[in-house]
């Protein structure tokens, strides 16, 4: 019998550089939210189930994003029981769409069929995709590899996109006849009035055993890494773990180059569906709803004489005057103010902070954890202080530290305190010392938010100065 199962499988792997300050390295584009209250990972993940009727799919993320991805699975008001596959480094689309398709033959069989979805992309007419999606699942029943193509609403020079060849029987359905690189601004042009090309989404339908298949045959060496990593996994509960050495060994690469462009049972869905890769602030911004001077806001701001902008803050007011076709993205350590047209260059931003070791690239200034979270609220030399959430029911590693001391003060709830040999309670407006060299331990045993205040006093402050002796996030 026909496995007639379509599996939703999200990858949440992009940094969203041109994103930056809001998308960061610790929390990165599919953790955005774009106007209301779902990240895109949660868009994605609602995305893929309720077109394929399934409440069962793979999310292919960074183990680094464990925790992160579980709260947004628990933030869902549809059903949701998601398997992570856990990769220790980013290797690009190829290999993670390599190992979803392995786990998916193991789990469900062969003929399942693939629904694969990057988690940094929006889509506005549902709809639209789930007629896509039908017809995609069609094709891929009979083994070819389905790309979706997105009909393109203007000259776009940052897209890839695909050449239309032959039709095949289905509404807007083709052969692929090429792919094309970002084309020039006369060549997006000549594409746009041709009639013939389409975006590349990113976005694929496939059977497992036809994707497994087609890797064997132009990309061996990722199939034979992937099938590697696979047979050394460890799954546990919601997820499955990949060892760093079998991924050292998986070559980075998209799976566009290594096997779409050189298959030749590949078919492209044409559609127009409301997609967008919000792959700038730009992009991003064209997505919320513009006043009528052309402008859209988030946070507190104040914008007099100034139009086609976009300004966002979180906390303090942002006043603009007199501008036009200004991007202004304020963050608590971070500011950045470019034109629109210059929005996909921030990603030279975060290049030029890198060469720095900037940590604005990699951590803002409230940092989650999976105990809750940190927000920075003052350092200078040899002193930090951090307001700390604890969720109820959570607790911090037993640790010490080489270089610095603290100081806690409960602000609101009921702390339980591991210091040394010694263990008790700390209530609001008391307070707590930590020595540096001492193992200890914060938890929060209550039913209530934990907030306390610490004061780290120290000649080294860095976040790596510390030594884990137990955790319950099995964190290393």
């Amino acid at each position: 019998m026909k496995n007639e199962m379509l599996l939703p499988v999200i990858l949440s792997g992009g940094a969203g550089t041109r994103l930056w300050p809001v998308s960061r390295e610790a929390h990165p584009k599919p953790f955005m939210r774009v106007g209301d209250t779902h990240s895109l990972l949660q868009k994605a993940i609602l995305r893929g189930l309720t077109a394929s009727g399934m409440t069962n799919c793979a999310i292919v993320t960074n183990k680094e994003y464990y925790f992160l991805t579980r709260d947004e699975i628990a933030g869902l008001e549809q059903p949701a029981t998601p398997t992570m596959l856990l990769e220790p480094a980013g290797r690009n689309t190829a290999p993670a769409i390599a190992l979803a398709a392995l786990w998916a033959q193991a789990q469900h069989g062969a003929d399942t069929i693939l629904l694969v979805l990057p988690a940094d992309q929006l889509v506005r007419d549902l709809e639209g995709f789930r007629a896509a999606c039908a017809s995609a699942r069609t094709l891929a029943a009979e083994g070819r590899l389905v790309l979706f193509g997105i009909e393109p609403a203007m000259p776009e020079t940052g897209f890839g996109y695909i050449e239309l060849g032959a039709a095949l029987p289905g509404v807007k359905v083709h052969k692929a006849a090429r792919f094309v690189e970002k084309p020039s601004l006369d060549k997006a042009i000549e594409y746009l009035a041709s009639g013939r090309y389409v975006w590349n989404s990113g976005m694929f339908c496939f059977r497992a055993d036809a994707i497994l298949a087609a890797l064997q045959r132009h990309a061996p060496a990722v199939l034979a890494a992937a099938q590697a990593g696979w047979d050394s996994a460890h799954a546990q509960g919601d997820h499955v773990d990949f060892s760093a050495d079998s991924f050292a060994a998986m070559p980075a690469i998209s799976i566009d180059y290594a096997v779409m462009e050189h298959a030749d049972n590949i078919a492209v869905v044409s559609c127009d569906v409301g997609w967008s890769d919000v792959g700038s602030w730009k992009a991003y911004s064209e997505q919320l709803q513009a006043d009528e001077q052309g402008n859209t806001v988030i946070g507190d701001a104040l914008l007099i004489d100034s139009h086609n902008c976009h300004v966002q803050t979180e906390g303090r007011l942002v006043a603009a005057v007199g501008l036009s076709n200004i991007v202004v993205v304020d963050t608590p350590d971070a500011l950045l103010v470019a034109t629109r047209e210059r929005s996909q260059d921030v990603r030279v931003v975060v290049e030029r902070l890198k060469l720095r070791g900037h940590d604005s690239i990699r951590l803002h200034q409230t940092t989650a954890r999976p105990w809750g979270s940190y927000t920075v609220l003052e350092e200078g030399p040899r002193f930090k202080i951090k307001r700390i959430e604890v969720k109820p029911g959570q607790s911090l590693s037993l640790q010490l530290h080489h270089h610095r001391s603290e100081h806690w003060v409960v602000v609101t709830g009921r702390a339980w305190v591991t210091n040394g040999t010694d263990e008790f309670a700390v209530e609001a407006n008391q307070s707590t010392y930590i020595a540096a060299e001492i193992k200890h331990r914060l938890e929060n045993r209550s039913a209530e938010p934990l907030v306390m205040i610490e004061v780290q006093c120290g000649d080294y402050l860095g976040e790596d100065d510390i030594v884990r002796f137990s955790d319950i996030y099995e964190r290393a």
